[in-house]
């Protein structure tokens, strides 16, 4: 079974879900400087987690269905997010409270070591992207993505794959076609 699903289904056996919710396109599920408080499941949609300065948006994680997705920095921290979660397509998604979440991984090993493996997912998903941004090449930078997430290529626009891989709309189609 797929690891975020068995974790979904040990949130619906402890009824822990606290939202359960839609949010429409370019709606957010999180702001810069909001406090994360919840951990979230996506069921229908997608998510763009992006980072912000007065020239442009830097797009650095997507969520979409079945999977999940949350301010990391702030969830874990408590403070403050430099992310934004905005919403690529209308979601549905389903919540859970950061204390239940904890509650839950700390209730049995099984749980603690079902966390632990999400954990280190995440780390190997984030070695990966800083090698993307390290590729100079674009055309390297879409192989590498396209080898390791091709499923991105029919959930998620164009326009945000190019800024996830630090190229132009235009340099995407030319590396698609080809």
């Amino acid at each position: 079974m797929d690891v975020i699903q068995e974790l979904r289904k040990k949130i619906s056996a402890e009824n822990l879900w606290s939202r359960d919710f839609k949010i429409k396109r370019n709606e957010y599920l999180l702001r810069e400087g909001e406090i994360e408080k919840y951990i979230y499941f996506i069921e229908e949609g997608s998510i763009r987690a992006y980072v912000s300065n007065e020239e442009e948006e830097y797009i650095i994680r997507f969520g979409y269905k079945n999977s999940i997705i949350t301010a990391l920095d702030s969830f874990f921290s408590g403070k403050p997010s430099r992310l934004n979660l905005q919403a690529i397509k209308q979601c549905r998604i389903r919540a859970v409270r950061k204390e239940d979440f904890n509650a839950l991984i700390q209730k049995s090993p099984e749980n603690t070591r079902l966390y632990q493996f999400v954990l280190e997912q995440l780390i190997v998903q984030q070695m990966e992207r800083e090698m993307d941004i390290l590729t100079v090449l674009p055309v390297d930078r879409y192989k590498r993505v396209q080898e390791r997430s091709p499923h991105l290529f029919q959930e998620i626009p164009n326009k945000h794959i190019a800024s996830y891989l630090r190229m132009t709309p235009e340099t995407l189609s030319r590396l698609k076609k080809s």
